[in-house]
């Protein structure tokens, strides 16, 4: 029987250098943010910590805001994660506010109620993709950080895709300041191409060495590539 996760989740995998060039562990009782505009690659950070923990034997809760349970799982599998395994073997919970064939919920339901669902309770690791359309109204940023640390401190690490286009720009300053783990994605076109990096604004508690500019690319059936070409 494996030991629990008490300080870090780890998410390296053979297939890629994400976890050597960050910090190769995510530090437990944490909060993560990953910030982006659409088409930044948020969602591709999801997917990837969800392939590479539940590949480190950490079990993990996904929620979509994006696409179908079908979809997703199809998505992640044309890149080379398949995570219907996962989900088998019980390290994986998939959770859309889709459904299974877009079929949306007609029930309002915000970042709170996910976090009180039992899929959030009995996961090490949460990943709301994408947090930002979830936040509760008219609720401040420390009040909003109250409820993320006390779920947190309950020995769970929250991960939070975040467009700052829809979030309130006092309750997101307030996030990023306490967040342990701050990653901004970015892109540019150098030379007609499209570079994408991950910037690793960051990243305490980290259990190795953490780059700060980290290029990268998807490839087909392999997922998440670090492109050495691309660092900055």
């Amino acid at each position: 029987m494996s030991q629990p996760n008490e300080n870090n989740f780890e998410f390296g995998v053979i297939q890629d250098s994400l976890g050597q060039s960050m910090g190769t562990a995510i530090p437990n009782r944490a909060l993560m943010l990953v910030c982006g505009g659409i088409g930044s690659g948020k969602s591709i950070i999801g997917q990837r910590m969800s392939f590479g923990m539940t590949a480190n034997d950490v079990k993990v809760a996904l929620f979509t805001t994006e696409l179908t349970t079908r979809g997703w799982l199809e998505q992640v599998a044309s890149i080379g994660y398949y995570m219907d395994k996962k989900i088998d073997e019980g390290l994986f919970h998939l959770i859309s506010s889709f459904g299974v064939i877009a079929e949306p919920t007609e029930e309002t339901v915000t970042l709170l109620d996910l976090l009180d669902s039992p899929a959030s309770k009995e996961a090490e690791v949460v990943i709301i993709d994408r947090a930002s359309e979830l936040m509760p109204e008219e609720m401040s940023g420390k009040d909003l950080l109250r409820i993320l640390r006390r779920f947190t401190s309950e020995g769970r690490t929250l991960i939070l895709t975040i467009d700052p286009d829809e979030m309130e720009s006092g309750v997101l300053r307030d996030m990023k300041n306490s967040a342990e783990i701050l990653l901004d994605m970015m892109t540019a076109v150098v030379g007609g191409q499209m570079v994408r990096t991950v910037g690793v604004t960051r990243f305490l508690r980290a259990a190795g060495p953490v780059t700060e500019r980290i290029g990268w690319k998807v490839m087909p059936e392999m997922g998440f590539i670090v492109d050495i070409t691309a660092v900055a």
